[in-house]
Parts: C-alpha cells; sequence; structure tokens
C-alpha cells in the first residue's frame, strides 16, 4: 500500500527534487501557490513532468488560507506532512515581515492543526539556518540558542521549530525540523547567489558583493538535503527533533565567485555594496547528530556540485534562449 505525502511547496526547487524521489513509491499530494516570488512558470516547468503520473494530485493553494487548506485534507487521506512552503529569503522579510508571519507562521499552524485534526502523527517541517543568528562560534549545533534571530525570516523559522514542538507535546504528532544550510543545485530558485550570479557573470553584467567577500556559507548540494530530508520522512525513534542539514564545510564569498568563473568560463565584473542588515558573517553546520539519527552523509563538496549546477545552468538557458 503506497502512503500518501502531502507535501507544501512542492513545486519549488527543493519540493520538486524532493518528488523527482518520491513520485514512483508514493502518492503525491503537491501543494503551492505559485506566488510572484520569482516567475511562476519556473515552479510550471518544475512539475510538467509530475502532472503526467496518476498518483500525483496538484492543488494551488495558499497554506496560510485555512479553508482552502481544510477542502483538501478533506478530500483526501493523508499519511505524512512534509512542509517545505515557506516565504524564503533573509532580505525580502526586512520589506515585508507581516507577509512572511502570514505565511511562514500562521501557515505552519494551519498544517499542524489539521494534521492533529485528521490525526496524522508524522511531519517534518523545513526550518532554517538563520534560526542561530549572527555569530562566529561555528559550527552550529542544534543545542545552541537561537534567541537572538536578526531578521524576520529568522523569527518566522525559529517560531515554527517551537509551534511543532508544542503540537507535538500537546497531540502526540512525531515531527521533526530540519535547519537547511544555503541549499545549491540544478533547478535553483533565480534569486540565490549561486544562480543569480552565475546569471549575471554570463550575461556580463556586474555582480552585487555585499561585504569584502570573506563572508562563509556552509553550501548543501540539492542531492545531499534530499537524502537526509528522506531519511527524516522515514525516521521513527522519537516524537520531536532538531536536526542540520548542511554540507558541514565553509566556503568564502569570494572563493564561491572563482569557482562560478571557472565553470561559467567568464570573469565576474564585482559591484561592492556595504553589508547588508540581517546577513549573518557565517554559517557552520555540525551534522553529527543529523549522522548519528538519519545515517545521513553528504557526498557533494562545491566544487563538484558547481560543476553539476554549471551543467544544468548552461542546458536551461540554452533552451531559454531558443
Amino acid at each position: 500500500m503506497k502512503k500518501t505525502y502531502l507535501i507544501t511547496g512542492g513545486a519549488g526547487f527543493i519540493g520538486s527534487h524532493l518528488v523527482n524521489k518520491l513520485i514512483n513509491e508514493a502518492n503525491i499530494i503537491c501543494v503551492d501557490n505559485f506566488n510572484n516570488f520569482y516567475d511562476p512558470q519556473i515552479k510550471k516547468n518544475n512539475i510538467s513532468r509530475h502532472l503526467e503520473y496518476t498518483n500525483y494530485k496538484l492543488y494551488e493553494a495558499d497554506i496560510a488560507d485555512y479553508a482552502s487548506l481544510s477542502k483538501i485534507f478533506e478530500e483526501n487521506k493523508i499519511d505524512q506532512i512534509v512542509h517545505l512552503a515557506a516565504r524564503a529569503g533573509v532580505r525580502p522579510s526586512l520589506e515585508h515581515p507581516r507577509l512572511y508571519t502570514e505565511t511562514n507562521i500562521t501557515g505552519t499552524i494551519n498544517l499542524l492543526e489539521l494534521a492533529n485534526l485528521k490525526n496524522i502523527k508524522k511531519f517534518t517541517f523545513a526550518s532554517s539556518s538563520s534560526v542561530y543568528g549572527s555569530r562566529k562560534d561555528g559550527p552550529f549545533n542544534e543545542e545552541m540558542k537561537i534567541n537572538k534571530p536578526i531578521s524576520p525570516y529568522a523569527v518566522t523559522k525559529a517560531s515554527g521549530e517551537q509551534i511543532c514542538y508544542t503540537y507535538s507535546h500537546l497531540y502526540n504528532i512525531s515531527i521533526t525540523c530540519l535547519r537547511f544550510f544555503t541549499v545549491y543545485g540544478p533547478g535553483q530558485r533565480p534569486d540565490l547567489a549561486i544562480h543569480k550570479f552565475a546569471k549575471l557573470i554570463n550575461d556580463n553584467k556586474p555582480i552585487p558583493v555585499f561585504g569584502d567577500g570573506n563572508t562563509k556559507r556552509d553550501y548543501t548540494y540539492i542531492d545531499d538535503i534530499i537524502q537526509g530530508v528522506i531519511a527524516a520522512i522515514n525516521y521513527d525513534q522519537s516524537k520531536y527533533e532538531i536536526l542540520n542539514l548542511g554540507e558541514s564545510r565553509t566556503v568564502k564569498l569570494n572563493y564561491l565567485i572563482e569557482l562560478i568563473e571557472q565553470n561559467i568560463g567568464k570573469k565576474a565584473i564585482i559591484e561592492r555594496k556595504p553589508l547588508q542588515p540581517g546577513d549573518v558573517p557565517i554559517t557552520y553546520a555540525d551534522i553529527s547528530k543529523a549522522k548519528e539519527l538519519l545515517n545521513y552523509n553528504p557526498q557533494t563538496q562545491i566544487e563538484q556540485g558547481l560543476e553539476k549546477f554549471a551543467t544544468w545552468f548552461n542546458e536551461y538557458y540554452k533552451c531559454v534562449q531558443v
């Protein structure tokens, strides 16, 4: 008997990759609102192949709309929820904090409430490394305090984790919160640094570099993230866990740009800008807990990951320009 997964944000970058992995072995209910944060056609392209499957259902709905969500839960027998949908991005959250609160907090409560009402006992929540705030004492482990977030986005993700804990405690729902560290790879959102920089370099346009280029990020290849998400979906040894999913290696922004230049075959035009409010100096995942509980084992270093990204990028933009 196939399980039925409700995947929010299932047309997005991470969500569509997850569907790729699950669609041959499970029933998929994809919920996505196709908003205009970036070109909705990108999401439509992500799921074009999925629509051919009889075990795949697509609902265009906003998770902040309880009535629309409730209808989906009434129409389907759902075994598990994988909650990936969110208003994403640190900088845009400074401009639209109420919108981020509505989607990321209210939307999460809506899903948890319906999980409880429908007796769904397994819930996986996509959190973020941004909850760690501005710190320099990496690698970051799950026991660190997260009481000093520096962006509305980070606040909403930290709040989501706490809401998940409350519902797990009150209603006996098994919940795993996954703190993603800068996910990249083929199909990456166009607003994220690697894709954005690659496009600008390819078009001979300047790339905005905030600060001196010495900020560091723990870049995690999409296949490694999906391995961790699937392991979390299958994890059943405790009622509530928070786990980092990263590569556990930091990469300086300047080095990242060099690698993109090498793979695109063009030099970047650098436009230096001051550091932005909400940006953190470093993200760095301690993944020992995920290794222990999920057998999480990331395989792709940034050098190999960017080669794979560049292969996709070159093919994708050939198709776009035709």
